[in-house]
């Protein structure tokens, strides 16, 4: 019985009625809060054309980040690569591995994080952008961090300053991927959670040994909502689960507050649709979160769990994270 590290997705909410930058403000309080905490790694994520996210650009929030905060690793989840040339992202997280060596993370994600449309706009091309062209932009990628590799484009900085790369995915190409290259593999339960365990047996079936890996080694990231009572974090969980109806129904939103989501008429498919959402996640009292957390790594012998919690008001978010480290972290066993 070993303990899990515990991490932190944050996706930077803009909560309905504040600005982009008062969420990045609300997103730095909560690194900085977590990294006092102990939580092993602090990951942001890409998206694009979404109004209730703010971290559209993870290299440039990843910076800001380790400038404000002394320990935890910090980590794209992901960076979109259809979105990006590869050189661009190796010189971006080769930047920051420079910056700050042994800290910085560069989870890699297949789909591009919005819609087509968007996706287009920012690679200016299709080159690149189907999901049969992921291989081979995830190697040109990884090439460009070998100190060895020979040729006229070089990334500088990037070569011979590779970060922790990891494979992110909500299905079993990733997993198996990741498995075949040897690298470690985070799953999105938050969203995916009927394709976690299919995903991440064949994640550790397809596992081959590499240099940057001896073992599998396998995140799973939760949706997590504590609060002192049950009553009160499934109160503080209202919105998250609002606002996932929304971007699902093609009208993303910012993140409403938890009386807006308590006084808006559901439908009995979109109750349906959101409790099937909160299935295998983590929300309640710590006493309820223990056991949902504990339940979870039961059934996926996970490595680690990341937990990403997406509530209105700054004070609760921090306070979830600091019920866990207090009250939750120290009873999680592997």
């Amino acid at each position: 019985m070993i303990d899990v590290p515990l991490s932190v997705l944050d996706l930077a909410p803009v909560a309905a009625g504040a600005s982009a930058g008062e969420a990045l403000r609300h997103t730095t309080e909560l690194a900085r809060r977590t990294d006092e905490l102990g939580y092993h790694r602090f990951w942001v994520a890409e998206h694009h054309n979404m109004p209730a996210i703010a971290s559209s650009a993870p290299a440039v929030l990843i910076a800001h980040l380790a400038a404000h905060t002394s320990r935890i690793r910090l980590g794209s989840g992901g960076v979109m690569l259809p979105n990006h040339a590869p050189l661009v992202v190796a010189e971006q997280f080769g930047t920051l591995e420079a910056l700050h060596p042994g800290r910085i993370d560069l989870g890699i994600g297949r789909a591009p994080g919005t819609d087509q449309v968007t996706a287009l706009a920012l690679r200016r091309t299709m080159e690149g952008l189907s999901a049969e062209k992921f291989p081979q932009e995830l190697a040109a990628l990884m090439d460009f961090f070998d100190e060895d590799r020979s040729g006229r484009i070089m990334a500088s900085p990037g070569r011979g300053q590779r970060p922790a790369v990891w494979l992110l995915g909500s299905s079993g190409f990733s997993a198996q991927l990741a498995g075949a290259l040897g690298l470690p593999f985070s799953f999105a339960h938050h969203f995916s959670g009927q394709h976690t365990l299919p995903a991440l047996a064949l994640y550790r079936q397809s596992f081959r040994p590499s240099r940057w890996l001896e073992q599998p080694y396998a995140m799973v990231a939760v949706n997590a909502v504590c609060a002192e009572t049950d009553e009160r974090a499934e109160w503080l969980a209202g919105p998250a689960g609002l606002s996932f109806l929304r971007l699902r129904a093609g009208r993303p939103e910012p993140l409403a507050s938890p009386e807006e989501a308590a006084a808006y008429p559901y439908t009995d498919l979109e109750r349906e649709f959101v409790a099937q959402r909160r299935e295998g996640q983590a929300t309640g009292s710590p006493e309820t979160v223990a056991r949902q957390l504990g339940d979870l790594l039961a059934r996926t012998g996970a490595d680690e769990l990341m937990l990403t919690t997406m509530v209105y008001d700054i004070d609760d978010r921090v306070r979830s994270f600091e019920l866990i480290a207090e009250r939750v972290a120290g009873g999680l066993r592997r």
